[in-house]
Protein backbone atom coordinates (compact mmCIF):
# COMPACT_ATOMS: atom_id res chain seq x y z
CA UNK A 1 0.00 0.00 0.00
CA UNK A 2 1.42 3.85 -0.83
CA UNK A 3 0.25 6.89 -0.65
CA UNK A 4 1.43 9.90 -2.01
CA UNK A 5 0.37 13.03 -0.95
CA UNK A 6 0.85 16.73 -3.05
CA UNK A 7 -0.43 20.09 -3.26
CA UNK A 8 0.91 21.82 -0.38
CA UNK A 9 2.45 25.18 -0.48
CA UNK A 10 2.50 28.68 1.02
CA UNK A 11 -1.01 30.56 0.98
CA UNK A 12 -2.09 33.65 2.61
CA UNK A 13 -4.33 34.07 5.41
CA UNK A 14 -7.41 33.74 4.07
CA UNK A 15 -6.05 31.85 0.68
CA UNK A 16 -7.29 27.91 -0.23
CA UNK A 17 -5.13 25.08 -1.19
CA UNK A 18 -6.30 21.51 -2.11
CA UNK A 19 -4.30 18.39 -0.97
CA UNK A 20 -4.45 15.32 -2.98
CA UNK A 21 -3.90 11.83 -1.61
CA UNK A 22 -3.49 9.13 -4.59
CA UNK A 23 -3.61 5.74 -3.39
CA UNK A 24 -2.52 2.28 -4.42
CA UNK A 25 -2.13 -1.05 -3.48
CA UNK A 26 -4.54 -3.67 -1.64
CA UNK A 27 -8.17 -1.58 -2.00
CA UNK A 28 -9.16 -3.35 0.82
CA UNK A 29 -6.74 -1.48 3.50
CA UNK A 30 -8.13 2.02 2.44
CA UNK A 31 -11.76 1.62 3.57
CA UNK A 32 -11.06 4.53 5.53
CA UNK A 33 -8.94 7.85 4.16
CA UNK A 34 -7.84 10.24 6.24
CA UNK A 35 -6.20 13.62 6.66
CA UNK A 36 -3.99 14.33 9.59
CA UNK A 37 -1.73 17.35 10.30
CA UNK A 38 1.43 18.32 12.62
CA UNK A 39 2.48 21.89 13.15
CA UNK A 40 5.40 23.30 14.57
CA UNK A 41 5.87 22.07 18.06
CA UNK A 42 2.55 20.19 18.33
CA UNK A 43 1.38 16.64 17.99
CA UNK A 44 -0.30 15.17 15.32
CA UNK A 45 -3.86 15.68 15.09
CA UNK A 46 -6.74 14.22 12.96
CA UNK A 47 -8.30 16.59 10.60
CA UNK A 48 -10.68 14.93 8.35
CA UNK A 49 -11.80 11.48 7.43
CA UNK A 50 -13.62 9.96 4.38
CA UNK A 51 -15.23 6.14 4.07
CA UNK A 52 -15.73 4.42 1.28
CA UNK A 53 -19.10 5.30 1.18
CA UNK A 54 -18.75 8.51 1.08
CA UNK A 55 -19.04 9.38 4.79
CA UNK A 56 -17.21 12.22 6.08
CA UNK A 57 -15.27 13.48 9.36
CA UNK A 58 -14.12 16.68 10.44
CA UNK A 59 -11.89 17.95 13.44
CA UNK A 60 -14.11 20.96 14.82
CA UNK A 61 -11.12 23.32 13.98
CA UNK A 62 -11.65 22.55 10.33
CA UNK A 63 -15.43 22.37 10.42
CA UNK A 64 -17.09 24.47 7.65
CA UNK A 65 -13.28 25.37 6.18
CA UNK A 66 -12.07 22.21 4.81
CA UNK A 67 -13.81 19.90 2.45
CA UNK A 68 -12.69 15.86 2.10
CA UNK A 69 -13.60 14.25 -0.52
CA UNK A 70 -12.77 11.21 -3.60
CA UNK A 71 -12.42 10.65 -6.92
CA UNK A 72 -12.82 6.28 -6.97
CA UNK A 73 -11.82 5.68 -10.42
CA UNK A 74 -8.53 7.71 -9.72
CA UNK A 75 -7.74 6.28 -6.41
CA UNK A 76 -7.41 9.89 -4.90
CA UNK A 77 -8.49 11.90 -2.36
CA UNK A 78 -8.81 15.46 -1.37
CA UNK A 79 -8.35 17.77 1.25
CA UNK A 80 -9.70 21.28 0.18
CA UNK A 81 -9.26 23.62 2.34
CA UNK A 82 -10.66 27.21 2.45
CA UNK A 83 -10.23 30.50 4.39
CA UNK A 84 -6.77 28.86 6.24
CA UNK A 85 -5.55 30.34 8.84
CA UNK A 86 -1.92 30.80 9.93
CA UNK A 87 -2.53 28.24 12.88
CA UNK A 88 -3.36 25.98 10.22
CA UNK A 89 0.46 25.99 9.17
CA UNK A 90 1.55 21.99 9.45
CA UNK A 91 2.11 19.25 7.70
CA UNK A 92 0.08 17.25 6.06
CA UNK A 93 -0.53 13.83 6.08
CA UNK A 94 -2.90 11.38 4.52
CA UNK A 95 -3.45 7.73 5.60
CA UNK A 96 -5.44 4.83 5.41
CA UNK A 97 -7.13 1.47 7.40
CA UNK A 98 -9.83 -0.08 7.52
CA UNK A 99 -11.11 0.89 11.07
CA UNK A 100 -12.76 4.27 11.16
CA UNK A 101 -12.11 4.75 14.95
CA UNK A 102 -8.41 4.21 14.55
CA UNK A 103 -8.68 7.58 11.97
CA UNK A 104 -10.94 9.36 13.85
CA UNK A 105 -10.60 8.91 17.17
CA UNK A 106 -7.27 7.70 17.62
CA UNK A 107 -4.99 9.57 15.36
CA UNK A 108 -3.84 6.48 14.09
CA UNK A 109 -3.55 4.27 10.78
CA UNK A 110 -1.63 1.53 9.32
CA UNK A 111 -0.59 3.35 6.27
CA UNK A 112 1.13 6.75 5.70
CA UNK A 113 2.12 9.12 2.35
CA UNK A 114 4.91 11.45 3.29
CA UNK A 115 3.80 14.78 4.30
CA UNK A 116 3.30 17.99 2.60
CA UNK A 117 4.11 21.06 4.29
CA UNK A 118 1.24 23.83 4.39
CA UNK A 119 2.37 27.39 5.38
CA UNK A 120 0.15 30.42 5.67
CA UNK A 121 1.11 33.87 6.05
CA UNK A 122 -0.52 36.26 8.39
Amino acid sequence: VQLQASGGGLVQAGGSLRLSCVASGRTSHHDVMGWFRQGPGKERSFVAAITRSGSTFYADSVKGRFTVSKDGAKNTVYLQMNNLQPDDTAVYYCASDINLRKIVSLNRADYWGQGTLVTVSS
